[in-house]
């Protein structure tokens, strides 16, 4: 069951809004950002969610009707592959009213989607929603702060200030389980080379300790921010929670802040798995990323926690261009090593999909070697994970080019989204020349390409050095 305390009654001549996570439930109710949406349009209008797995996204969740039935859809698109099923709801539903597309893919690149939707807006929608609540057609969304329409030449992403935090929240049974979402923090201090989040969450900001809320309806809460343990209180916050009886889960943890005090203190919060992302057990390709954790950071902290936790999973790259398979073989290796502290061990490993506003935008996907190289590497780590007993989470090589293809491309490839086959968009998973023109150039996110371009050209320097 779940505790909804903005469900609203439909009444006549109040607009209905529809908004559209295409994905499962379990991670609809567990995005802080989709919940501070809902709260917002409810206090207006009528909103009601879909969910994939709710009705198949053709009924919502809170009364069951039709999407069709709504005068706006709002889509929420936080991964590549949700396009498919966003464009399966559009077509199967029948949907007339105006379709707008936002999240952390349409931040990133949404001219694939231009042929699918009316409007997409660039940004941090909350405290916006009122004032683009009574546009009737995409002409009028055309000029607005953060839209785009397939017509502006640039459009400058807009970003919220953090306040005052949610008091009321829906609760439901998501990834974290049943609790309450507490947003510690936006963007990341951190200028890891791979990642998406410093560019178009920028600049990082922090809630304040007076600003978090301690809810009543569980006990339980998801400490939500990119590295919530880069907060500058975020000590204090565990211990507050932790001291009002509080189940605490944070979103993810680095290895390079975390000592004996937090990690005990992790552990009185109930968390049962620790979760790092060491990204390579390679330190010349650690600094390639510019990760900034080093095999021995890792070491010593799964060492210190090794009577806290029941499970430490650990989050690999492959795919990295100068990576050999030795530097495939260490991460086994490093896994393996880790298995003396924590006996069960689980590594999940994906290739690296060069992202958009990134200085890895221009690399190839796949690295060195290509397609072929990188099922060679996944084959080898499937091998000798089940020779040492870890638990090995096999990525799905399809679903990683869809996914660079859906993140590059321009207009062309929407045909990948009504069936064609991957194979004619592969020029997309190629290297990029530094002069091209790139697709999402027209977003403005802050930063100063050639900037990127000169991050790019030192980090291949030094790579090419290993």
């Amino acid at each position: 069951m779940e505790f909804n305390p903005f469900q609203r009654r439909f009444r006549k001549g109040v607009k209905k809004v529809a908004l559209v996570y295409p994905n499962r439930y379990v991670g609809g109710i567990a995005n802080v950002g989709l919940q501070r949406i809902y709260a917002e349009l409810n206090d207006f209008a009528i909103c009601e969610r879909f969910y994939s797995d709710v009705f198949n996204g053709l009924r919502s969740l809170e009364s069951g009707t039709p999407l069709s039935e709504f005068d706006v859809a709002l889509f929420s698109l936080q991964y590549e592959m949700d396009y498919f099923k966003a464009i399966e709801i559009l077509k199967k539903s029948g949907f007339r009213g105006l379709k707008i597309a936002g999240g952390p893919c349409v931040m990133e690149n949404p001219k694939p989607l231009l042929g699918f939707f009316d409007a997409f807006f660039i940004g941090e929608v909350e405290g916006r929603l009122e004032e683009i609540f009574y546009v009737r057609s995409p002409e009028e969304l055309s000029g607005i702060e953060g839209f785009y329409t397939g017509k502006e030449e640039k459009v400058k992403r807009v970003y919220s200030r953090l306040g005052k935090h949610l008091e009321k929240e829906i609760i439901g049974e998501g990834a974290y389980g049943r609790c309450f979402l507490v947003e510690i923090g936006r963007g990341c201090v951190r200028k890891c080379s791979f990642c998406l989040v410093r560019q178009i969450y920028a600049p990082p900001r922090w809630r304040k300790i007076e600003d978090l809320p301690f809810p009543e309806e569980v006990k339980k809460v998801a400490l939500i921010a990119p590295s919530p343990t880069d907060h500058p209180s975020f000590k204090e916050i565990l211990q507050l929670f932790v001291e009002k009886g509080f189940e605490v889960s944070p979103s993810s943890l680095r290895a390079d802040n975390l000592d004996e005090e937090t990690l005990e203190l992790l552990k009185m919060a109930n968390v049962k798995t620790l979760t790092l992302a060491p990204e390579t057990a390679s330190q010349e390709l650690s600094e390639f990323l510019r990760k900034d954790i080093s095999p021995e950071e890792l070491r010593n902290v799964v060492e210190i926690c090794s009577d806290k936790f029941e499970k430490l999973k650990l989050y690999y790259m492959i795919g990295l261009p100068g990576e050999s398979f030795e530097d495939v073989l260490k991460i086994v290796y490093q896994a393996k090593e880790m298995k003396n502290f924590i006996p069960r061990i689980e590594i999940s490993v994906n290739p690296l999909v060069p992202k958009p506003h990134t200085p890895l935008q221009w690399l190839s996907f796949g690295g060195e070697g290509g397609l072929e190289k990188l099922r060679m590497k996944i084959e080898i780590l499937e091998r000798e994970c089940v020779k040492f007993g870890i638990e090995f989470s096999k990525p799905d090589l399809k679903e990683f080019i869809l996914q660079a293809i859906l993140a590059r491309g321009d207009e062309s490839v929407s045909g990948l989204l009504e069936g064609e086959n991957f194979r004619k968009y592969t020029r997309f998973l190629e290297a990029i020349e530094i002069e091209k023109e790139l697709p999402w150039d027209f977003i403005d996110h802050g930063y100063k390409k050639q900037r990127l371009a000169e991050e790019f050209e030192k980090l291949i320097e030094r790579v090419e050095k290993i």
